[in-house]
């Protein structure tokens, strides 16, 4: 009789939501411990959108969907940024009319369509026993859905945001908050020539953590944050203190992309909204530079302050990942194949209080993970507290703590 190798079972990975530095590294942790333990892997391709556009048919060529991974083809990409697998914004259960895959477009014909029914019959046509879906809490909270559902899956969080609730720790931050002070550092010696306030406008639509960090790490004067609305008179008398005290006469204001001015909302490219519901935000560093250089006058002798006005944007999640974006990757793969391998789902892999963990899917849904702002955040000097630093996680703050 020929020995023909069976396998433990077949486990399907993807990535969803922004690219950020990192996911490589967890897609490679994960088929190649995989393979190793005698499981065969399928990575679907463009996130979830890749599990919707599938033909359940032997004879059709799904290749452009999903492909089975090898150690050689995840090697290759596993020290490089961005998803070798590509992502989307896809959201299976809420699918508008005109982007409905073509061979579905007479059985679901409403405005917005639930596809969660074909995504389910795709995953047991291809035999998927567990499913690993790496993002933020969007992508994650549709994982959420499909685990009520039946679904064997254990989600990894990732989000150069780091705002995925029940972790102290999303893939991509690392790199970000590094490049965030890479590039400010680079910047500021334009600032400093031409004796200018320096505005860079940073992701962070919700919560933030890109926009604190940097600063607390002594890259900007200043920061303005989605969670705590801002006068912007009092951010130009700040910033222009800080550029009298400064040497070479410059002063630098981190921006969130979901910051607020008092009494003002948040501002955003143009109406058209992604399928979790979010337009994509952009201007407020536009709106802050505008503002600061108006109001300069008062806080400089009657003379203007000329402004930089930079949105740093994807040179943060751009390029390969950083030492920790390597490390916690891999971690957080291992992790969901350590619990594959006992038979457990349902869970969400996480870095708490220094130590890998996972706790129940469910929490991505069930909360919001933003700045603390009492504890960390001094709504008078527009800064991070520097105190009480003692038994704090690595990067200092999450919303439970």
């Amino acid at each position: 009789m020929a020995n023909i190798k069976k396998t433990k079972g077949t486990i399907g990975i993807l990535t969803g939501g922004g690219d950020v530095p990192g996911l490589n590294p967890a897609i490679r942790a994960v088929t190649v411990r995989a393979l190793r333990e005698g499981y065969r892997v399928i990575g679907f391709r463009r996130g979830w959108g890749g599990l919707i556009d599938i033909i359940r048919d032997k004879k059709h060529d799904n290749s452009d969907n999903f492909m089975d991974l090898s150690e050689n083809s995840v090697n290759r990409a596993g020290r490089t940024g961005g998803t070798f697998l590509h992502s989307s914004r896809t959201r299976p259960s809420h699918v508008k009319k005109s982007q409905v895959p073509p061979h579905l477009q007479d059985t679901y014909t409403e405005d917005i369509n639930d596809l969660t029914k074909e995504v389910i019959a795709n995953l047991d046509w291809l035999g998927v026993d567990y499913l690993i879906p790496i993002g933020g809490d969007d992508t994650l909270s549709y994982g959420v859905h499909l685990y009520t559902k039946g679904v064997k899956v254990v989600a990894i969080p990732k989000t150069m945001d780091n705002d995925v609730p029940g972790t102290d720790y999303c893939i991509g931050f690392s790199t970000c908050v590094t490049r965030t002070i890479n590039l400010t550092n680079n910047l500021r010696t334009a600032a400093g020539s031409h004796e200018r306030f320096l505005v860079l406008e940073v992701f962070g639509r919700y919560a933030g953590f890109t926009a604190m960090l940097p600063t607390l790490a002594g890259a900007a004067h200043r920061c303005v944050i989605p969670e705590h609305p801002f006068d912007i008179e009092h951010l130009t008398e700040l910033l222009s203190a800080d550029r009298i005290a400064n040497p070479s006469k410059y002063s630098i204001v981190l921006v969130s992309e979901g910051a607020t001015i008092k009494g003002g909302d948040m501002h955003f490219e143009n109406a058209e909204k992604d399928a979790y519901g979010h337009a994509k935000l952009g201007g407020i560093g536009d709106r802050v530079s505008a503002g600061i250089k108006e109001m300069s006058p008062k806080f400089n002798n009657g003379k203007t302050v000329n402004i930089i006005n930079q949105k740093l944007g994807y040179m943060t999640r751009s390029g390969d990942p950083d030492a920790i974006d390597s490390i916690v990757p891999m971690a957080f793969g291992n992790l969901a194949l350590d619990l594959i391998l006992n038979g457990i789902h349902g869970r969400l892999v996480v870095l708490k209080n220094g130590r890998y963990d996972h706790v129940p899917i469910e929490v991505v849904t069930s909360s919001k993970k933003i700045v603390n702002v009492p504890k960390y955040y001094d709504t008078q000097r527009l800064h991070p507290y520097y105190h009480n630093f003692e038994m704090l996680p690595l990067f200092i703050m999450t919303s439970e703590y």
